[in-house]
């Protein structure tokens, strides 16, 4: 079996294909947006790797499978495509990022707006955030540009995710530094 070769020599002219096939340049918003939640991704692993509590990690890389879902979501061009339904945000997925922010919340100590940086964790809890904040600044741009409707649900999963990022940031950072 021949192993297949990761480049195509499709997209050496500036243009790339979106699920189902059709061309865009890769300036094109809809890539901005899925491009942002594929580095918000991968920030999530780097943060990954600095925890080491078991029922973190479940619930970050559950996030990751949404995030996954999430540009898949943006990578389809939906209205030439159909979308899967597992590539869908759902209430349930609102509902669990809300329960742990209710959590986070609960047992916080701090008050008001918090310098990012501190610990290791604390600072890539940081960075998703903000990555995060960007992308959903990206999805909103999508819809602006492109004169295009996204999923509501969507819209609300990268924005509760955020506030997820900002609360995280207090439990992986011991009260005390100032």
């Amino acid at each position: 079996m021949k192993k297949s070769v990761i480049y195509t020599r499709t997209g050496d002219k500036g243009m790339t294909s979106l699920v189902g096939g059709k061309r865009v340049p890769k300036t094109h918003a809809r890539l901005e947006a899925y491009g942002t939640v594929d580095e918000l991704n991968a920030y999530v692993g780097w943060l990954m790797s600095l925890v080491e509590d078991a029922a973190i990690l479940s619930f970050l890389q559950n996030v990751q499978h949404k995030l996954f879902s999430l540009g898949s979501y943006l990578a389809t061009d939906q209205s030439h495509t159909d979308l899967r339904m597992e590539s869908r945000i759902t209430d349930e997925n609102i509902q669990m990022l809300e329960q742990a922010i209710d959590e986070l919340d609960a047992a916080s100590k701090w008050k008001g707006f918090i310098l990012p940086g501190g610990a290791p964790g604390a600072a890539a809890c940081h960075i998703c955030r903000t990555v995060c904040r960007r992308t959903e600044r990206r999805m909103l741009a999508l819809e602006e540009i492109e004169h295009v409707e996204l999923d509501e649900k969507a819209k609300c999963f990268i924005n509760r995710l955020s506030d997820l990022f900002f609360c995280s940031c207090q439990k992986v950072e011991p009260i005390g530094r100032s």
